[in-house]
């Protein structure tokens, strides 16, 4: 891979978000855990779409999951959510192999999440 693709999971924004929150570990582990069953449930929309070829049923799920991965610091799954909604709007490829990519960042994201919150100490 090149190097100007993001990594899987940047720790910072993590890190940011626990500052943000004022070391509320609980929260952040429970915004990891919404994340999670929320992102796992907008992959399957998204899925269903790009197999159906509906560029109009990918953007509003592609866009929550773009926002969301960003936040917590899955920032590949972040950028391929904001290819397929920006390829949603403009009508670009709806190719249903994009899902295989999809799914693949999606177990490394959660992996990597799940790692972080298991790291993270609730009080």
């Amino acid at each position: 891979m090149p190097d100007s693709d993001p990594p899987v999971f940047d720790p910072a924004v993590l890190d940011e978000l626990r500052r943000a929150t004022g070391g509320d570990d609980a929260f952040v582990k429970e915004l990891i855990g919404t994340y999670l069953a929320d992102g796992a449930e907008l992959l399957e929309t998204i899925a269903t779409a790009l197999e159906a070829g509906d560029g109009a049923g990918v953007v509003r799920p592609a866009h929550t999951l773009k926002s969301s991965s960003a936040s917590l610091g899955a920032m590949r799954l972040a950028q391929i959510s904001r290819s397929l909604e920006e390829d949603g709007r403009t009508g670009g490829s709806m190719d249903p192999s994009r899902v295989t990519q999809l799914r693949a960042e999606w177990s490394a994201a959660t992996a990597a999440l799940t790692g972080a919150a298991s790291g993270v100490h609730e009080p």
